[in-house]
């Protein structure tokens, strides 16, 4: 087996709690985010965008995420709102992938919305071959429109997710995949 098709079938996620160390480079986090562009995109729409949450700025993310949640939750426990203050600095860095896809006469906005998703694969799947680890995660904020919104994703716009990387201290045991014997038909054309 070659070491592209290792790194594919060994990929997991790794929580952002288990993700320490320097982040990627800046040469590291262009190359992911190229990476991260080549996906299939018919139309050629470029139908999703990338925000960087880095050094402070994260903790500026955390405090926004704390306080959407502290209003959602008025009677929630101090350290229940600091939990969700490090949702936003548990990886060393995490990279925002909004999907953009909008109404077009020709591309359904399913095809752009799978490119989104293919974009945050790709990105994850990089990350592994440079010695990196991950998670893409939504949580409840990705579907808040106000704590979006101070992360500047406009109106329209979606999180296609969030990727936290960093190094993993230990990589945790493999999940269960399915047989493939359960998730696989061959059509023959037979009726059935």
């Amino acid at each position: 087996m070659n070491d592209m098709l290792r790194l594919l079938e060994t990929r997991r996620s790794v929580a952002p709690v288990a993700l320490s160390g320097n982040p990627p480079t800046r040469a590291e986090l262009e190359i992911l985010l190229r990476i991260g562009s080549r996906v299939p995109d018919h139309g050629k729409l470029t139908p999703w965008r990338f925000i960087v949450f880095e050094g402070d700025a994260r903790e500026r993310a955390g405090d926004i995420v704390a306080a959407a949640f502290a209003a959602k939750e008025p009677g929630a426990e101090p350290t229940r709102i600091a939990a969700e203050r490090k949702r936003m600095t548990m990886a060393p860095l995490i990279i925002g992938v909004v999907s953009t896809a909008a109404p077009h006469v020709k591309i359904p906005e399913w095809e752009q919305q799978l490119s989104a998703g293919a974009a945050c694969m790709n990105i994850l799947v990089a990350a592994k071959a440079m010695g990196y680890s991950g998670a893409w995660l939504t949580n409840w904020f990705s579907y808040d429109r106000g704590v979006l919104a101070q992360f500047g994703v406009r109106e329209g716009e979606r999180m296609a997710g969030f990727i936290h990387l960093g190094r993993a201290e230990t990589i945790p045991d493999d999940r269960p995949r399915p047989a493939l014997e359960d998730i696989v038909t061959y059509f023959t054309g037979e009726p059935s």
